[in-house]
């Protein structure tokens, strides 16, 4: 089997961040665990409007700063709509037996949500930042092999300023998708809760949280004492608090890291060696 080759495009806009560190470290354990050859590459979007070609086979798209609607006629947006839809017409193509698997993380999510039209992208009332409960949707009885290992509801990092609602289902359904997640209840807030993950067809998947975050990064990110300041005048202490106790908390963000992104991988490297196993 030739090595599995992995594009991983990076919307941070040069702005240093600890997703990318994350993906890293979760490509390097897959790398050292899994008995396939992997390689990867890092794609700078928004910057350099460098996109990655359909010679990949895994690509896994970063969150990012600003907003997802500003961007609209942009050239790299354009750019990246145009390579989001190269991957839809390989996929839809019943004579490409290898398909292309396609992770799409926080800001990505948002886009995909618009490039579709599956959903409204709206800017939130405030910021949601922290740890918080993510509660699955089932369908068919079942839950998305995506998040085999995880108890419902999960934990995981939010860091957003615009959220994904009103999503249309029915749409969904016709592109063979499926709303898998939702941000937890809040009974006291008279909004929509919004969606947190979408799988948009057998190949596509998104999460509006990130599943790439860890906690001992996360945790050394939150106790650097100009990060702290910020996020307790920001947030208040009680949020710092509750952050450093759930990122400490094995059954948070530790099984979220370990499981969510490496059970993409490992799923989409076994279909890829496998096409006629697809249906």
């Amino acid at each position: 089997m030739s090595q599995i080759k992995i594009a991983v495009l990076d919307l941070n806009e040069g702005v240093k961040n600890e997703g990318m560190r994350c993906i890293r470290d979760i490509l390097n354990r897959v790398q050292q665990t899994s008995n396939a050859g992997i390689s990867w590459e890092e794609f700078e979007v928004r910057k350099s409007i460098q996109i990655p070609s359909l010679d990949f086979d895994i690509f896994i798209s970063s969150g990012g700063p600003g907003s997802p609607l500003e961007s609209k006629d942009a050239a790299w947006e354009i750019a990246y709509f145009n390579w989001l839809e190269s991957i839809n017409q390989w996929n839809n193509n019943p004579n490409k037996l290898q398909k292309k698997f396609v992770f799409l993380i926080c800001h990505s999510f948002q886009l995909a949500c618009r490039f579709f039209q599956i959903a409204d992208v709206i800017k939130r009332k405030s910021t949601s930042f922290g740890v918080f409960p993510i509660h699955m949707l089932k369908y068919h009885g079942t839950v998305d092999p995506v998040f085999d290992g995880l108890q419902d509801p999960f934990y995981g990092v939010d860091s957003r300023d615009y959220q994904v609602v009103q999503p249309d289902k029915h749409k969904v359904h016709q592109m063979g998708g499926e709303i898998l997640c939702i941000e937890k209840e809040r009974p006291h807030v008279p909004l929509e809760r919004a969606v947190m993950a979408i799988r948009f067809n057998p190949y596509i998947v998104g999460t509006q949280f990130h599943p790439e975050a860890d906690a001992e990064g996360m945790s050394m990110y939150l106790l650097q004492e100009e990060k702290k300041k910020n996020v307790i005048e920001n947030h208040g202490q009680q949020k710092w608090e509750s952050m450093i106790e759930h990122l400490n908390d094995p059954d948070k963000i530790s099984l979220t890291n370990s499981q969510i992104l490496p059970n993409f991988i490992l799923q989409a490297i076994a279909q890829i060696q496998h096409p006629y196993s697809l249906s």
